[in-house]
């Protein structure tokens, strides 16, 4: 995925984060949100190998070491961050206390259903804190690309993979579009800019409905 794809997606995500949210970041894309929180609002972000108070992404040539998140990344420390073990990480996560979490995927569907851990018959690390994460945040925000590699919909009816989760996700970002879960199934509510409303509907599987109004992000 091109970079500028990236930063949009990120600069999107930071758009849904208000100021005093306890934000998780999933590992990859997600974490590019927190690059773009607007001055005067103030995100607490949580990684979940054990810290609260994540900052921006370190400039080149300045990293630390023994400063990075779940996925292997380096990050900062805001001031006031604070360094914690997993368990009390993971009590914070199924505790209720995380308000947002954004989360990579491989598939969502109509039904809010979410499947990022697992492709059967595919060496997997294990299935991470995400199964932890879309059950004790508040709110799910998946942060993906719109198609595969081989430009399949990630956006389907629904999911063939094994579950992460049903019914958690409450809002999908990708390079194409803003999509909202709904009762009544998903509603496009944005598209990125230089794309048509037709484009986006040709590249999911899942059918959208369409508001009056779907503007541009």
């Amino acid at each position: 995925m091109a970079q500028d794809k990236r930063a949009m997606i990120g600069a999107r995500i930071a758009k849904e984060l208000k100021d005093g949210d306890f934000v998780n970041l999933g590992i990859g894309l997600p974490t590019e949100a927190v690059n773009f929180i607007p001055a005067g609002v103030h995100v607490v972000f949580q990684s979940e190998n054990g810290m609260l108070g994540v900052g921006p992404s370190p400039e080149t040539g300045t990293e630390d070491q023994d400063m990075i998140n779940a996925g292997g990344g380096f990050i900062t420390a805001l001031a006031g961050a604070s360094f914690f073990d997993s368990a009390t990480s993971f009590a914070i996560i199924r505790g209720g206390h995380i308000d947002i979490t954004v989360l990579g995927a491989l598939q969502v569907d109509a039904q809010g259903n979410l499947a990022n851990w697992m492709i059967p018959g595919k060496m997997v690390p294990g299935m991470g804190g995400a199964m932890d994460l879309v059950t004790g945040a508040k709110k799910v925000i998946v942060a993906m690309e719109h198609c595969d590699k081989n430009g399949n919909s990630k956006v389907l009816k629904e999911c063939s993979l094994p579950l992460t989760a049903k019914g958690k996700v409450s809002v999908i970002i990708t390079d194409m579009a803003v999509i909202e879960v709904s009762r009544q199934g998903l509603v496009l509510k944005e598209i990125a800019e230089g794309l048509t409303i037709d484009e986006v509907v040709k590249a999911t599987a899942a059918e959208l409905n369409i508001p009056e109004v779907v503007k541009y992000f």
